[in-house]
């Protein structure tokens, strides 16, 4: 397993990384305003960043700490790793199984079961909660439409029939998030979801936390030996982490969605956090991020027992236990993978 709160998230958009011996050092303006040694570290996070100097490069693949690149609205845009440590034969189990039309559809149903359920929890959870809520009924409807699409999920037995229910579980889902929202609902209004950029402050909101869950997601399959780019969901793609995609589906509702609505019902985050660009695009603060980046890396320490394996684990630990979980499956250890369900 992987200590917690051993990422170093870099937000500021004129920080620029640099390798002083054993440390990393984050310069602005020439002037050291940040560092630590790196082997307190196992991967660095940059959103917006100025430049990375080779020595630091060289340092973080040496001792094996990641430097992943993200936009400034959490995009994707790169990722710096050493060589690759890990396990041959389980790669090689990975990407025969990943030619195999049968086996991808059979991991595909579990990683859109796990989030549809995931799904219908959080509106459940809002059910309980705010049972005196108007929008009560909406609700209700779309959770129960999303268990059917569950139970038809089990008559699926190609990987784009399982991608079209999954996105009609997605379209109920979003359709009522803004139901969601109990505070604050004059400033955040959700219509869908929008990406590349996002067109609202919840949009951003849910990008930049996704985008957080991604690198976690990455790291956590490396971290067992896994390809996180070769995935069964999510089909190949130059630069794309389809396998961490894969593993985030399931992961979505209950690690980002609820801390969205947490931070917005919760008044932790307003909409002077936020900045819209001509472009039309809203995009967090600075400032702001090391806000969410805090609340998310709290969020990360709390416990929870884990459905499958039965033992208390940190919050933080999850994709890293079905990381796992997901490596035994390929290795035959296990006759399916147990996605992540809340119970």
């Amino acid at each position: 397993m992987k200590k917690l709160l051993n990422t170093l998230y870099i937000t500021s958009p004129d920080s620029y990384l640099s390798r002083d011996g054993e440390n990393v050092v984050i310069k602005v303006d020439n002037e050291t305003k940040f560092r630590v040694p790196v082997h307190n570290l196992e991967s660095i996070v940059c959103f917006n960043y100025k430049g990375t100097s080779p020595a630091l490069m060289s340092l973080c693949c040496d001792r094996g700490v990641s430097l992943c690149y993200l936009s400034e609205s959490g995009r994707f845009l790169g990722r710096v790793t050493g060589k690759v440590t890990g396990n041959v034969l389980l790669r090689r189990k990975q990407y025969r199984l990943a030619d195999d039309e049968e086996e991808t559809a059979s991991l595909a149903k579990f990683f859109v079961t796990g989030k549809v359920l995931n799904c219908r929890s959080v509106l459940m959870r809002f059910m309980r909660d705010h049972k005196e809520k108007n929008e009560g009924q909406d609700v209700t409807t779309a959770a129960v439409l999303i268990q059917s699409y569950c139970r038809a999920l089990k008559k699926y037995n190609t990987v784009n029939a399982i991608r079209g229910l999954e996105g009609d579980a997605a379209r109920v889902y979003y359709a009522v998030f803004d139901h969601l929202i109990t505070e604050q609902k004059d400033d955040f209004k959700f219509k869908g979801r929008s990406r590349r950029p996002p067109l609202d402050a919840i949009n951003a909101l849910l990008s930049f936390l996704y985008a957080l869950l991604g690198s976690d997601c990455a790291s956590a399959l490396e971290s067992v030996g896994l390809d996180p780019q070769v995935g069964f969901l999510h089909r190949d793609r130059p630069g794309r982490q389809s396998l961490a995609l894969d593993l985030m589906e399931e992961l979505r509702p209950y690690l980002v969605d609820r801390l969205t609505l947490t931070l917005i019902n919760n008044r932790q985050i307003t909409i002077d956090d936020f900045i819209i660009k001509e472009s039309g695009a809203v995009l967090m603060k600075p400032d702001s991020r090391k806000e969410v980046i805090a609340a998310w890396q709290k969020r990360k320490q709390e416990n929870i027992v884990h459905p499958f394996l039965g033992e208390k684990i940190s919050i933080g630990l999850i994709p890293y236990a079905q990381a796992l979980l997901l490596a035994r499956y390929l290795r035959g250890d296990l006759d399916g993978y147990p996605p992540f369900l809340v119970r």
